[in-house]
């Protein structure tokens, strides 16, 4: 009873696995606890491993394949269809395990342990950011229930810390300016955390060639280019550009049915953060069209169709030009548009 194939659920402390050999029948199911994982598959034969992609799937993935074995991570959406009934580990683990052996099924690529910190450099980045965000909201409200106000954009900020680090008691009284300050000064050490991280990403940025070569797209910058090299890995996995578009999430929802077409919004299923930082800088693309412009698909699509869909639509046109670039390892040709070799 050879096993052929196995299907893992893996959790914080608790995993199952579940084996099935070359007839499909199963000959394993097993609980193990975290230090028993590495162990059990360094006495297997090299075989099929099934992980859905969730938190610490690309570790737990890369330790296995290290062993010998083949590893696959499944889309946790990908595997709900195969549980029977119920929700179990060991249920979980068979679904995992007849989910990896479809012929159609989709994975997710495995990334490295350097794309990770990347990525993570871009989490940590976002969520300082979001954090910022919040403190400015607080800021605003509380000074507006004074009178202060100040114009949108973090860059005007300063005209509310201005008056707030001011001594004028008849602008803001003693004990509302003593609360704020202390929101001044988190908003301050955010603010060069920020900066800190930002220059982390854009060094690593200026050492990878792949990302300086996307970062001359239009709507392009060191921020963007480095996620998506860290992020997508090898393009390869994508058989096309219409695919990685749609990986990213910036193609329509299709509802057809009886040969009738039917094209709903975007459908937001791929990955956000990509996502969103495409469509701001199709944002900045379309600020720029609209002054320097006057005729083009962009400039044609902005004056019939609201600004946010012509947004997404050059989103989508960005993601395209960025999978040729990597899969043919060329250069951006901003005079036509259409890339060109690197050493061209």
């Amino acid at each position: 009873m050879e096993i052929t194939t196995i299907g893992l659920d893996i959790a914080k402390r608790v995993f199952q696995a579940h084996g099935v050999d070359a007839t499909g029948h199963a000959v394993l199911r097993r609980r193990l606890g975290r230090a028993e994982v590495l162990d059990f598959f360094r006495a297997l034969r090299p075989c099929l491993v099934g992980i859905e992609a969730c938190g610490t799937a690309h570790h737990w993935a890369r330790e296995i394949r290290a062993l010998g074995h083949e590893v696959r991570l499944i889309p946790a959406a990908y595997v709900k269809p195969y549980v029977k009934r119920g929700k179990t580990d060991a249920a979980d683990a068979e679904a995992i395990c007849e989910a990896v052996t479809r012929p159609t099924m989709r994975f997710v690529p495995m990334k490295t342990a350097d794309q990770q910190a990347v990525l993570m450099l871009h989490r940590t980045r976002d969520l300082l950011v979001r954090q910022r965000t919040a403190l400015v909201n607080a800021l605003r409200g509380h000074l507006a229930e004074f009178g202060i106000v100040a114009p949108q954009g973090i860059s005007r900020v300063a005209e509310l810390l201005a008056v707030l680090l001011g001594e004028d008691e008849a602008t803001l009284p003693p004990l509302a300016r003593q609360a704020l300050r202390g929101l001044a000064a988190e908003l301050e050490a955010l603010g060069k955390r920020v900066e800190e991280i930002e220059a982390a990403i854009v060094a690593w940025h200026k050492e990878n060639e792949a990302s300086r070569r996307l970062a001359a797209v239009p709507g392009i910058g060191p921020i963007t280019a480095s996620a998506v090299v860290a992020t997508v890995g090898d393009v390869s996995n994508f058989a096309s550009a219409r695919h990685f578009a749609a990986w990213i999430g910036l193609v329509p929802k299709q509802n057809s049915t009886g040969g009738k077409p039917r094209q709903g919004g975007i459908s937001k299923a791929g990955d956000h953060y990509l996502r969103r930082l495409l469509v701001l800088g199709a944002t900045a693309v379309i600020r720029h069209t609209r002054i320097k412009a006057r005729e083009g698909w962009l400039a044609e699509l902005i004056e019939r169709r609201p600004t946010m869909v012509a947004a997404v639509a050059q989103a989508n046109k960005t993601a395209r030009i960025v999978w040729a670039l990597l899969a043919r390892g060329e250069s951006y040709r901003p005079q036509r548009g259409f890339p060109q070799h690197a050493g061209a």
